[in-house]
């Protein structure tokens, strides 16, 4: 897409046409969405309904075949052996990903965040450090990782947290539980864990970057009613010790580093939403014009093809606001307002369409037969994740309170 800067210096101006470029990296995530994410997500889900949790298996291959198509890394740096791409055509293959499965497309993605976790810290971390565990996440079989932020009794209240790390030594060793973590698994590369160094409230929490394998690390594999393909896990933090260097952007400094990762990861999450909403949006209107009902396709329907058309609008509202915030974020622009509007929006958007989905489907949108049931639970979890919706909400009040009410 270009982006070109408008008249007036801070005054954007977005032109809607994609670039050759783009439109190949976006074929390319949607034919491996469509064609390799949704058969093997399908596959997976029957296991576990018949088999119960502990049947989860991602397929063999598909993280390495992900890996080979360029669509684990594509937004690490190009020096980091990443793709290196921007916000905006980043969101672009993320809404792909998730239209083809939820699950996957969360899970194939925790490297990315985690990246995003240590290039937020900037240069309070030491490069060399950095792009070690940058390489490792760009290793040709692909990999694993995680940020653990939230705990049983802290979820979207991250200056809550009780996980404890203490000075052991030139380095520290780390004591707690995290909970509700996308890619805390056995194998998984490495953890951005964030635990408290100093006293309560924001000011005393710093990250570490903790071994997968680290000695004292083990993890559980959660039942969540959405997101299933993906795994979310608890993680248990035995007295793990970790080097001096392992801590992300200084002592004490945690709480800013993951307020500069979740102004650049809430804008992709909004692009995961929107992919949930297009992949039930699609279904919807393929079974409106195939059912029929009283001797007519339902979409012949008023009552069906308003309800579509409502669908079809949010999205593409949604899909704007997306890419404004990225845009903001690919210009170095404070995204804090523009990107708790569009994680909330999105999502919020996302609940409704595969809701409105299920509807159109009517009885079999309520069976497991179509996927837009299972949608729908995917779609609740991102209402909650990366910040509750009403903590987006409480963060644009707060840009109100400093009389800022509009987006620059």
């Amino acid at each position: 897409m270009d982006l070109a800067a408008g008249p007036e210096p801070g005054i954007n101006h977005i032109t809607f046409a994609l670039g050759e470029e783009q439109r190949e990296l976006v074929a390319v995530a949607r034919r491996f969405a469509q064609e390799r994410l949704r058969p093997a997500a399908d596959a997976m889900q029957r296991e576990m309904s018949e088999h119960g949790i502990g049947a989860w298996r991602v397929p063999d291959g598909l993280l390495a075949d992900a890996a080979a198509a360029g669509l684990l890394t594509y937004a690490i740096p190009e020096a980091s052996g990443g793709g290196g791409l921007d916000a905006v055509t980043s969101a672009m293959l993320m809404e792909e990903l998730t239209a083809g499965d939820p699950g996957l497309a969360s899970l194939f993605g925790s490297a990315q965040l985690f990246a995003g976790g240590l290039l937020a810290a900037g240069d309070a971390m030491d490069d060399a450090v950095r792009d070690r565990w940058l390489e490792q996440l760009c290793a040709p079989e692909g990999a694993y990782a995680a940020i653990a932020f939230s705990e049983p009794h802290a979820g979207s209240d991250l200056a809550n947290i009780s996980t404890r790390a203490e000075r052991d030594g030139d380095g520290w060793r780390i004591s707690g539980e995290k909970t509700w973590i996308t890619g805390a698994m056995p194998g998984t590369t490495a953890l951005l864990v964030f635990a408290r160094t100093g006293g309560p409230g924001a000011g005393g929490i710093s990250a570490f970057v903790v071994p997968g394998d680290a000695d004292g690390v083990s993890y559980t594999k959660l039942d969540l009613m959405g997101l299933r393909t993906s795994y979310t896990g608890q993680v248990f933090l035995d007295g793990v010790h970790v080097d001096g260097d392992a801590i992300v952007g200084g002592v004490d400094a945690g709480f800013l580093v993951a307020m500069r990762f979740f102004a650049g990861s809430r804008p992709q999450v909004a692009a995961s939403a929107l992919g949930i909403a297009r992949a039930a949006f699609e279904h919807a209107v393929a079974y409106a014009n195939e059912r029929e009902a009283f001797g007519r396709p339902i979409m012949d329907r008023q009552g069906v093809s308003f309800l579509l058309a409502d669908m079809g609008m949010r999205i593409e509202a949604a899909r704007a606001l997306v890419w404004r915030a990225c845009d903001a974020a690919d210009r170095g622009e404070d995204v804090g307002l523009v990107g708790s509007y569009a994680k909330a929006f999105a999502s919020d958007v996302a609940m409704q369409v595969t809701t409105d989905a299920v509807q159109v489907l009517g009885g079999a949108g309520l069976s497991a037969d179509h996927p837009v049931e299972r949608w729908m639970r995917d779609a609740k979890v991102l209402q909650i994740v990366e910040g509750t919706n009403q903590v987006q909400r409480m963060i644009a009040g707060r840009y109100y309170a400093q009389g800022v009410v509009a987006v620059p």
